[in-house]
């Protein structure tokens, strides 16, 4: 019986060895430490919508009919008609229905949510991979607003354009800097990509934005297509007003100022998909 028991401790002892071994090369991680880092890089956010619904830890939805500040023609709610996650990926649909709301009465619905005080960041590295909707008045938008308004209402206090598209023009994408004063003094200056084939909807993009405290640079597909090295603030010298904290914004607009209304050869549902969105920081040297 001891010789038994010697070689039963034994064993356990070499499975407890293995065990070990084990989990040192394969140690639990974050869901940050599961994404690719990019060298030079350590991730800090991130959402690979592996779940069944919306995680609300991360984002927040904003239910409204205000327009956007841009006269767009949609009601945002929070409705599993108009945003959903399946199969990894977060749908944002936008739809072509009558519907009233506590804000009023509008011909589209559709959703915008936000990171604000649960994803807050002052530079990074910005990723985000997604499909795309099209057709007129349609307006997909990936960005960042200030959390905290610093140097007063928009745009003193800054608004970061990832990606924006205007669905008429289904090849090509838009990144943004808004400055400057309190409207109607501000400014904005940017650039656009276009693709050499293809659209937008046809398949999934990786839109990214580098943000640090002199400098921005966009990209498509890890193509630089941008770079910004000037801006200013009325209310503080530069680098403001970049260096507060923003958060992340996904939405798809209808109408408004910029794409125009919908016409006869816009067809609905449209529907922005979203793979990942994934926030990395600059490793201190």
């Amino acid at each position: 019986m001891k010789k038994y028991a010697v070689l039963f401790i034994l064993l356990i002892g070499i499975q407890s060895l293995s065990s070990c071994d084990k989990d040192e090369k394969n140690p639990v991680k974050s869901d940050e430490n599961k994404i690719p880092t990019p060298d030079g890089y350590e991730a800090v956010w991130n959402d690979e919508f592996d779940g069944d619904q919306l995680d609300l830890t991360k984002w927040e939805y904003e239910v409204n009919a205000d327009g956007g500040g841009n006269n767009e023609l949609q009601y945002y709610t929070d409705r599993s008609q108009n945003s959903w996650v399946k199969d990894g990926v977060l749908v944002i649909q936008a739809l072509k229905e009558n519907y009233t709301g506590t804000g009023g009465q509008r011909d589209y619905t559709s959703a915008r949510i936000r990171t604000r005080n649960k994803g807050d960041w002052n530079y990074g590295r910005f990723e985000i991979r997604a499909k795309l909707p099209y057709g007129k008045g349609l307006w997909p938008a990936i960005w960042m607003l200030p959390t905290d308004w610093i140097y007063g209402g928009w745009a003193a206090s800054g608004e970061i354009d990832i990606m924006e598209l205007i669905g008429h023009q289904p090849n090509k994408v838009y990144g943004t800097l808004h400055y400057g004063g309190t409207s109607p003094n501000n400014v904005h200056t940017g650039d656009s990509y276009t693709l050499t084939s293809g659209n937008f909807a046809s398949e999934f993009h990786v839109f990214r934005l580098d943000w640090e405290p002199d400098q921005f640079r966009w990209y498509v597909d890890d193509v630089l297509y941008e770079t910004q090295t000037e801006w200013y603030c009325d209310k503080s010298a530069f680098p403001a007003p970049f260096n507060q904290r923003f958060h992340m914004l996904l939405n798809v607009a209808v109408g408004g100022n910029w794409p125009g209304s919908p016409d006869t050869s816009t067809l609905f549902p449209q529907k922005m998909q979203i793979d990942y969105v994934r926030v990395y920081r600059k490793v201190k040297e």
